[in-house]
């Protein structure tokens, strides 16, 4: 590309959901578009997600018979949000997100799949639904964005089994079932028979499921749109004049280029690997590195930072300003270190967490926000933020635990390089990981106890839709979530918090538009995703509520923009 003065009506900073829906949703309007993106590869955060996103209403509910008002999802949020409700931005979201997920639908190349079975988190709270409100991106053919696929992130390692994503639903109940199912067996065997030829050809899955399907789809419709995405190309500057945005100086190839626009949406992926900022706003972390970030490393404040140079602010008024999630650490022979993300394993049936005193503390079949952030209320300050995954030799070869998959991959390497600890005793098991074995013994005993019966009075486990959906439905037991600790060796996975991005980012008003300190909107500047301030106050009320809102406010700062 030339060095020489560009323009367009638009430029987009960052190319994950919230950066091509507003890329795309522009284009389509016939505007020209440029989007720059820092790293070498498009997808951001997104990418390396479960790719679903939280959309009451969307159409593919309604198809399937599942209508509701839209007060019903507007009184789940009241109630959940509390103090943190700002209406402006709740009813933007809830009254856009149908319209959004409908024009992806029909005017690009981005298809859903219904996940009308899956509840909202927290049953208990007025509002809440059994399901109907979470779609995902449909299986994708990367043949279909060959020329874009060197251009694409690829799926988290630590969440793919050699380099092959797998899809939540069906998929994933094939690899979980298929020592117990000759039906799923096969449908193993081919499914990874089919991605070792891929990785023969084409030296990457071209199976594209999860987060990498979303970035594909939309990437492949902002390419036929005509939208000019430029990787390796961080934004340096804004450029203000007379108060207005009027596009920004970017790195290119070594060199500076001015991209001149009418206007410019901020979508960079939030702070988490920005360590003066998350040391200044993280909970428990006072070094900047000690919470596990899952985002990819360019995730590093450069929106907001370029926000608040056009005099922006970023919310410190939320109820979190990160996106929990529990997290281990994964040792490589390299001596690299992977995050894996506990989002499938806590609720299955036969599963603990404890402290270091050997203690359950919370729920381990609720959310993945709610698991970290009860751990971090219970540990005391001067004591290491983790806790430990338990569970018994049964569990392992079924389920797996973090990192080390079930039965038949081997649990070998994983024991010699630390990752996964081991006891033939429960109390071996508490001396290898460092906790309390009395503590640990007693509160085992107590679990099974009760676990025999299908129980769990001291937390309610397995008591909503939403812990129900996270167990097994072919547990042979009356709660899918509960089942006894008893046949070692017993094996422990040390969890400690990580996030799946931020909350604290610049505040904006219901059309994406980002506010000063007045609370006026600043001409020309726009955000989304997690450089926009958490519409929903930091709060985690359901699956998805990341990717959601980041595609939805997209969509309104891209037609708004277009609009203007």
């Amino acid at each position: 590309m030339p060095h020489a003065p560009l323009d367009c009506d638009l430029l987009v900073v960052g190319s994950g959901a919230a950066g091509l829906a507003a890329a795309v949703s522009a284009a389509h309007l016939g505007k020209r578009v440029i989007l720059v993106e820092k790293d070498a590869v498009l997808g951001g955060a997104t990418a390396w997600s479960g790719g679903w996103l939280w959309a009451p209403r969307n159409p593919l509910a309604r198809r399937a018979g599942i209508v509701e008002d839209i007060e019903q999802p507007r009184t789940y949020l009241r109630n959940e949000l509390g103090e943190h409700y700002r209406p402006e931005l709740v009813d933007a979201f809830l009254q856009n997100c149908p319209d959004m997920v409908a024009f992806f639908e029909q005017h690009t190349a981005l298809q859903f799949v219904d996940g009308n079975g899956i509840p909202d988190m927290h049953g208990d709270t007025p509002g809440a639904a059994t399901g109907g409100h979470q779609v995902i991106a449909a299986p994708y053919d990367g043949r279909e964005v060959l020329d874009l696929l060197p251009r694409l992130r690829k799926t988290l390692r630590e969440t793919s089994f050699m380099g092959m994503p797998i899809m939540a639903g069906a998929d994933l109940a094939a690899f979980l079932n298929m020592t117990r199912s000759p039906r799923a067996l096969l449908y193993v065997i081919r499914r990874f028979t089919t991605h070792l030829y891929h990785l023969a050809r084409y030296g990457r899955a071209m199976h594209l499921v999860n987060g990498v399907a979303l970035v594909a789809r939309l990437a492949r419709s902002a390419q036929d749109l005509g939208v000019q995405m430029m990787v390796s190309t961080p934004a340096q500057r804004l450029i203000i004049e007379d108060g207005n945005i009027c596009g920004a100086v970017v790195l290119h190839a070594g060199e500076e280029t001015t991209i001149r626009a009418k206007a410019v949406v901020l979508a960079a992926g939030g702070f988490p690997n920005d360590p003066e900022r998350r040391k200044a706003m993280f909970p428990r972390d006072a070094s900047g590195h000690d919470n596990l970030a899952l985002p990819p490393v360019s995730c590093s404040g450069d929106g907001l930072r370029l926000g608040e140079s056009a005099g922006g602010y970023v919310a410190d008024d939320l109820r979190s300003p990160v996106a929990w999630a529990p997290v281990s650490k994964v040792p490589y022979p390299d001596g690299s270190v992977g995050h894996f993300p506990h989002i499938i394993d806590r609720g299955k049936p036969g599963i603990i967490g404890v402290l270091q005193n050997g203690k359950r503390f919370v729920n381990e079949a609720g959310g993945y926000y709610d698991y970290v952030d009860a751990m971090l209320k219970a540990i005391p300050e001067d004591q290491q933020a983790c806790s430990w995954l338990i569970c018994d030799h049964r569990f392992q070869r079924r389920y797996g635990l973090g990192f080390a998959r079930p039965a038949p991959v081997p649990l070998w390497p994983h024991i010699r390089n630390g990752y996964l600890k081991r006891g033939h005793s429960l109390e071996a098991l508490a001396q290898a990981c460092g906790i309390d074995p009395f503590g640990l013994v007693a509160t085992v005993d107590e679990f099974n106890q009760h676990a025999r019966r299908g129980e769990d009075p001291l937390f309610g486990r397995g008591s909503t839709a939403f812990n129900r959906r996270s167990g097994d439905a072919q547990h042979n037991g009356p709660n899918p979530c509960v089942a006894p600790i008893e046949h070692g060796p017993f094996y422990a996975v040390k969890v400690q918090p990580g996030c799946f991005g931020t909350f604290a980012g610049l505040r904006t008003d219901g059309h994406a538009r980002v506010l000063d300190g007045t609370g006026q909107p600043i001409p020309g500047l726009y955000a989304a995703g997690t450089d926009m301030a958490s519409p929903l106050g930091g709060h985690y009320p359901s699956g998805g509520i990341n990717i959601g809102p980041a595609l939805t406010f997209g969509y309104i700062a891209g037609r708004h923009a277009a609009a203007v």
